[in-house]
């Protein structure tokens, strides 16, 4: 396969990006129910870590001042990741926070299901003024043409508040309240590789430089110089609006389609009781959840990940297997 600079840059983002880790997946054997977020679920980062509720550390630490979390990366081995303790099945996220600088320096927004559905915000911190949006439908990463980049004026020294509007029919990106890309679900491999499934919500802050895998250390724009940090990522708030209200997400089958998914208590909008747990101050670096990276082999690529490719100001859409093609506008009012 020929890449063209562009075409590496999304088959490096894919390799980088693909969440491996699951604890149980429910297209493989029978799992446990999804704990549902309430109808609205909000946390505000600037009050401090006794105010955040029904999330867990799973990598790293925290700290808090009055502009909100900060994670930060100091030295190797660091990676402050956060996740939701609940799911939501379709929904509006919406998180106000600016990313880490620094080269080889990864800030993430993820939403991830337990079989390996995916949607991704994420910066490289060594390019200030862009931001990568990215989905993976059941942890397939055969097609690297998915990832689009959008401009961003100074994410790293800026507050901007990034969204995603997900339905059963489409899924958008959004940046301070303007659409930059719609996926529908036709466009993603006829909606097999739509990412359709309850996700659970993931911050985090990693070097993706210190990676053994040489794709991702690409990806990321080359080695972390440590001597240059820390590189810290702070996040304001984080907005949840759950479409699927309830206590727990039910899997019926092993398709892992959307309509596979029972909604137990449908309605309930106080959700799950997980909601109501502390953050706790910490927790190891090492643990299973710890790397926001992948596992799979990079492919023999060229060009480089921080140059760009497509990316500009209105909503785009992309269809899977148009390698390296240009987005057209869409219409956002379709979303």
């Amino acid at each position: 396969m020929r890449f063209t600079p562009y075409a590496a840059a999304s088959a490096l983002a894919a390799l980088a990006s693909a969440q491996t880790f699951t604890d149980c997946n429910p297209t493989e054997k029978e799992c446990p129910n999804n704990p549902a977020m309430p109808q609205t679920f909000e946390t505000d980062f600037t009050a401090g870590k006794d105010a955040i509720k029904g999330w867990k550390q799973t990598a790293g630490s925290l700290t808090y001042n009055n502009e909100g979390a900060v994670f930060t990366v100091a030295k190797k081995g660091d990676a402050p990741t956060i996740g939701s303790e609940s799911y939501l099945h379709f929904g509006y996220v919406e998180v106000k926070m600016k990313a880490a600088p620094g080269q080889g320096i990864i800030s993430s927004i993820v939403l991830q299901s337990d079989d390996l559905d995916e949607v991704d915000w994420e910066w490289i911190g060594g390019v200030d003024a862009k931001v990568q949006m990215n989905y993976f439908g059941k942890g397939n990463t055969t097609t690297y043409d998915r990832m689009i980049e959008a401009d961003v004026t100074s994410t790293q020294n800026e507050f901007h508040t990034y969204a995603l509007n997900w339905t059963s029919e489409s899924l958008t990106w959004l940046i301070d309240n303007k659409p930059m890309r719609t996926l529908n679900y036709a466009d993603a491999n006829g909606g097999k590789n739509f990412p359709q499934t309850p996700c659970n919500v993931r911050l985090g802050n990693w070097p993706g430089g210190d990676s053994e895998n040489e794709g991702t250390v690409q990806w990321a724009g080359g080695k972390v110089d440590y001597t240059k940090g820390p590189f810290n990522m702070t996040v304001a708030s984080i907005k949840v609006t759950n479409y699927s209200p309830g206590t727990e997400y039910h899997w019926k089958d092993k398709t892992g389609s959307f309509e596979s998914i029972e909604v137990v208590n449908a309605g309930n909008k106080d959700g799950a009781p997980q909601n109501t747990a502390v953050l706790e101050s910490s927790a190891s670096a090492t643990g299973s959840g710890a790397p926001l990276e992948s596992g799979f082999a990079a492919p023999t690529a060229t060009g480089s990940a921080s140059n760009g490719g497509p990316s500009n100001g209105t909503s785009t859409t992309c269809t899977e297997g148009q390698q390296g093609a240009t987005p057209t506008p869409s219409n956002p009012s379709k979303t």
